[in-house]
């Protein structure tokens, strides 16, 4: 903690906190319970702004737990540092390094904030959650903040550029304090935490007007209800298979609208995939690719760079293994597979971390399902459901 991460906190919420409520249309309430404590703020995670709606609603810094991407960014990631002291941690993989800057910021008296999702919901809905988070809190000792961010999937969906009109809403929903949850067993704080951040949206309950509804969903869907595992093509309020032809019509309050659809919104739409994926097989293709296209490719030094490894590669996704050029990813040698911002795709293999990007359609969800639901079934353990997010 140092004194100029309050005078840094002051200035950014008069500039970007005023920047972000307009341009958010959010109403973010004051935590005036508050006091002279520090808490540990837990959020739902919906949009690239969350971190400066739960910033407006407190007093004094706030050190964020932040994915280990925005310290590879050079002088940027520097001064960050600098200004802020976020505490960084390894995106779905244990972190020994993270969990004691915690401590040590919550020993000098600092507020932390964290996002137990470790990702933006790419469906609507608050995703997976480590329950790792419980004995985390717990050695920390101090009293939780449940931060509900509502509205922000329908403004700005991560699979979006565009943020849209409709309005959001962020607030204190609870807090959990210390003697509370010692009383409690870590099943029933996991369950206490889950649910406070609980939120489902983009299933048509609210309209969020834009002149392109649909534009990069493909960032985020890739299964056609008529074709399988295909490769869509988003334009307008439009999207279609490039394998089959089929078309799908999003709506501004998310809903969807094609012939014969199994699903009648984008909510539905991303959970019907995630259980499509979860009653197949990959392996049942054999040596064939499940799909192919090119990229850039990067090894990332964590917390300090990354290095270019080349451009305009072939990306080969097969059942057992991610070939990216040269570099062939095996899955019994990967740890981790996970997206990064909008459609950026991290890979952990042989204690090395890659990067895969590609055009702004570039569809890395699709990566990290077929990776998990691989793991799953080689362990025996195919009806888990989890896919990585």
């Amino acid at each position: 903690m140092r004194p100029r991460h309050r005078v840094v906190r002051e200035i950014l919420n008069l500039t970007l906190g005023v920047y972000t409520r307009i341009k958010y249309n959010v109403r973010v309430e004051k935590f005036k319970e508050q006091g002279k404590r520090s808490y540990l703020i837990l959020f739902n995670h919906q949009t690239a702004f969350d971190q400066f709606f739960v910033g407006m609603s407190f007093r004094g810094p706030i050190y964020y737990v932040a994915s280990e991407d925005i310290f590879t960014k050079g002088w940027v990631s520097r001064l960050i540092k600098y200004l802020v002291a976020p505490i960084p941690i390894k995106k779905q993989a244990a972190d020994v390094s993270a969990v004691m800057n915690c401590i040590r910021v919550a020993r000098e008296g600092g507020t932390i904030a964290m996002a137990p999702e470790g990702n933006r919901t790419f469906g609507g809905s608050t995703g997976y959650m480590n329950n790792a988070i419980v004995p985390l809190a717990k050695k920390l000792g101090l009293p939780i903040a449940i931060y509900r961010i509502e509205g922000g999937y329908g403004v700005h969906p991560r699979w979006s550029d565009r943020v849209r009109r409709g309005g959001m809403r962020g607030y204190v929903a609870k807090v959990i304090e210390p003697n509370e949850y010692s009383q409690m067993s870590d099943g029933e704080l996991f369950s206490a935490i889950k649910e406070g951040l609980a939120v489902t949206e983009g299933r048509g309950d609210k309209a969020y007007p834009t002149k392109a509804p649909a534009e990069y969903i493909e960032r985020a869907f890739y299964v056609c209800p008529d074709c399988g595992m295909s490769e869509l093509y988003s334009e307008g309020d439009t999207v279609t298979c490039k394998k089959c032809g089929k078309e799908i019509t999003v709506n501004s309050d998310m809903t969807v609208t094609g012939e014969g659809l199994p699903f009648k919104n984008v909510g539905e739409w991303y959970d019907w995939q995630q259980n499509y994926i979860n009653s197949i097989d990959p392996r049942d293709v054999g040596e064939q690719p499940l799909h192919q296209t090119r990229c850039r490719l990067f090894e990332v030094i964590p917390y300090k760079k990354k290095i270019p490894l080349g451009e305009d590669l072939p990306l080969v996704l097969y059942s057992d293994r991610i070939v990216a050029g040269d570099v062939t990813l095996d899955f019994e040698g990967t740890s981790v597979v996970t997206v990064l911002g909008r459609n950026k795709l991290n890979i952990y293999h042989g204690g090395r971390v890659y990067q895969i990007k590609n055009d702004k359609r570039f569809c890395a969800l699709r990566y990290v399902n077929i990776f998990y639901r691989v793991k799953n079934l080689e362990k025996e353990n195919e009806n888990d459901g989890f896919l990585g997010l």
